[in-house]
């Protein structure tokens, strides 16, 4: 069998991370919308993330009254009341928003649609904040409203479940090109290997690239085991960290 050249690891490495990236994620991101618009008996419901630089929150999701103009809305990320929501990690329920001086409503009035009351989450790890779940203009008046933080809570930790995973193939992706593109183009995996100060980090981007092909060629249900076993080991390996640090 002939050895890959780093060359084509790096060519396959542009390709990891969408590749292997969980399909579920953008659409599990839409449902967690859908569901807390209709569980909550709202007119809207939206997700902005942050940017990799943290300067800017994008509304990646939205459904509901104004949704289809507030899709990829980009503000400051100390901006309206998502932006104190990222900034300080708090959630927070508020209502008569016209008289409230966080409410960025310039934002809200481009989207065609301005809401009363607000209620809106941070979307974190346990390490940072990665964006912010609003649900705009909700039934109070229905029972058990007032456990609605509670579950906007757990609907945004969801989200984060989501956005991790997405993240993990995306980052791996870029990983392993960038070990290939530091190595000597044409130069065999194997020869990368021997390099000793390399030879670990290669190693390990190797045959996780191998494992990777052979998972493209397993049905959904296999890759979604696989998905499901890594962020476990990853899990796994933060709480371990949290408990030594």
């Amino acid at each position: 069998m002939t050895e890959p050249t780093l060359a084509e690891l790096a060519s396959l490495a542009t390709l990891a991370g969408p590749a292997f990236a969980p399909p579920e994620s953008a659409r599990l991101l839409e449902a967690i919308a859908v569901t807390a618009k209709e569980l909550f008996g709202a007119a809207a419901c939206s997700i902005g993330l942050l940017t990799d630089d943290e300067s800017e929150i994008v509304f990646t999701t939205a459904t509901g009254a104004g949704a289809d103009d507030f899709v990829g809305t980009r503000i400051d990320s100390g901006t309206g009341i998502a932006g104190w929501v990222v900034s300080t990690g708090q959630p927070v329920a508020l209502a008569g928003l016209r008289e409230e001086q966080r409410f960025a409503r310039d934002v809200a009035e481009e989207s065609g649609y301005v809401p009363d009351e607000i209620l809106a989450v941070p979307i974190a790890t346990d390490d940072s904040v990665l964006g912010v779940l609003e649900v705009l203009d909700r039934d109070v008046d229905r029972a058990q409203s007032d456990q609605d933080m509670r579950l906007l809570l757990l609907f945004a930790n969801q989200a984060a479940l989501a956005i991790q995973a997405a993240q993990v193939f995306s980052h791996l992706g870029r990983s392993l090109l960038d070990a290939a593109a530091r190595l000597a183009p044409g130069a065999s995996l194997a020869a990368a290997i021997d390099d000793s100060s390399n030879s670990e980090v290669v190693s390990d981007l190797a045959e996780v690239t191998s494992l990777l092909v052979e998972l493209r060629q397993a049905g959904p249900a296999e890759r979604e085991m696989a998905v499901r076993v890594l962020r476990d080991v990853l899990d796994f390996t933060r709480r371990r960290d949290r408990r030594h640090s």
